[in-house]
């Protein structure tokens, strides 16, 4: 398993992260469990999650449940330090999570120690806020967001309350590191600066969709990831199971996302199912396993510090574990970029 350095933490991290957000729901405590066991006896050292998950669906009655889960598992091995954590603050319209207010200097700590007491531990690695107050180009807001509306002066003030609250959580040893997630260029930058001026934590990882069906970190994102040493993590690096080629020819796999949330968050539509098969068609070229494939090429972007997988059973994170063990090719890269040429953004 390759690492990375996590930003300027000093932290290196597993080149994949093991994603949670299906813990007890789909994936029950024990099979959970058994996940966080193999994935650290494949020398990955990196799990994500979220205050507001189990998804698929969110209910206000499991908000929590994969944090709580993952405390169980801290509490029951005591293998807490073997572990870069990282968890999100929910941001503003989730309702489920305190009546849908925004994230703000006074949620932070209340927040923050909800988490801890779930997760069983004194500090979190990695704490990201989910999204942005002043919204989104993620989750496929970016046809048709608009930032013209937006007041800086307003957004400003708000950062500087929120770097000097997460300042004070660092100072308590609460929070190690800082990150966003669903964050764009500009606000990246503009944390950074703010971080630096006021002597706060910066952000360090930028979480946001990619994978060769979203590709939308390809261009100023990834050059500020470079320039800046700030990390991105993809999230859904399999298009939501979509580049596992499961869905083709109009399957719905029994507990599949899909059987799930029907639209797919949005991304299910007449040109998916052909561009997967463009992708598939690569892999079929090469010799390659598409999942292995796709998670490679993910992990492998040079922007990217890990990439942030998740399994229903451990049968799937077994096979999906293999895809440390891949080279790409110069010709498979090349192949894919042609494929993303001819199906550019199809969700």
């Amino acid at each position: 398993m390759k690492m990375k350095p996590l930003g300027r933490t000093g932290l290196d991290v597993s080149e994949f992260c093991l994603g949670t957000m299906t813990f007890g729901v789909q994936t029950p405590q024990d099979e959970a469990h058994a996940q966080i066991d193999r994935a650290l006896a494949a020398g990955i050292n990196f799990i994500d999650t979220a205050e507001m998950y189990p998804v698929n669906p969110v209910k206000a009655e499991t908000i929590g449940l994969t944090e709580e889960i993952i405390g169980t598992w801290f509490a029951t091995t005591g293998r807490r330090k073997d572990v870069i954590l990282a968890t999100k603050h929910s941001g503003e319209g989730q309702k489920m999570v305190r009546d849908g207010a925004p994230i703000s200097a006074k949620t932070i700590r209340e927040t923050l120690e909800g988490s801890l007491k779930r997760l069983k531990t004194d500090y979190v690695d990695l704490y990201q806020f989910h999204w942005p107050n002043r919204g989104s180009y993620m989750f496929r807001q970016n046809w048709h967001y608009d930032p013209s509306g937006q007041n800086k002066t307003d957004t400003v003030a708000d950062m500087e309350e929120c770097i000097d609250a997460l300042q004070k959580e660092v100072a308590r040893g609460t929070i190690r590191h800082f990150g966003m997630s669903n964050e764009s260029v500009w606000g990246t930058m503009m944390w950074n600066a703010i971080a630096d001026r006021m002597g706060g934590p910066r952000i360090q990882t930028v979480q946001n969709e990619y994978s060769l069906l979203c590709r939308l970190a390809d261009t100023d994102l990834a050059e500020m990831c470079v320039n800046e040493d700030v990390g991105l993590l993809p999230f859904s690096p399999l298009g939501c199971g979509y580049l596992t080629g499961k869905y083709q020819g109009g399957k719905i796999p029994e507990k599949s996302r899909m059987s799930l949330n029907p639209d797919m968050g949005g991304r299910r539509n007449d040109r998916v199912l052909t561009a997967v098969e463009a992708y598939l068609e690569v892999a079929r070229n090469f010799g390659m396993d598409p999942v292995h494939m796709s998670l490679a090429w993910s992990a492998r972007r040079p922007f990217v510090v890990s990439s942030i997988f998740g399994a229903t059973t451990l049968a799937q994170l077994d096979h999906l574990l293999g895809a440390a063990d891949v080279t790409l090719s110069s010709e498979l890269l090349d192949a894919l970029d042609a494929a993303h040429r001819a199906h550019p953004m199809p969700y």
